[in-house]
């Protein structure tokens, strides 16, 4: 595989947080990571380390990302109206 254009390269890792039905729930939109937790500081926990270890051993630039890219995280909340 050649190099990857730097414009191509994602800077973040995608994250949708939502209210199950006893725990919050973090799913990752760019890979196959799910996780939850009691509290949303347990989760960015969770998540974090959920990451890492999905991670470990990858080549970030096969998958598009930059070494070390930073996780977003988006929280669905209930609607107002």
């Amino acid at each position: 595989m050649g190099a990857v254009l730097w414009w191509k390269v994602k800077r973040t890792i995608q994250v949708r947080i939502f209210r199950g039905d006893t725990h919050y729930v973090a799913e990752c939109l760019d890979f196959p990571v799910v996780t939850q937790a009691q509290t949303l500081d347990e989760l960015a926990r969770n998540i974090q380390e959920a990451l890492s270890l999905h991670l470990e051993g990858e080549d970030l630039a096969e998958a598009g990302f930059v070494p070390n890219p930073t996780v977003l995280a988006t929280m669905e909340l209930q609607s107002v109206a």
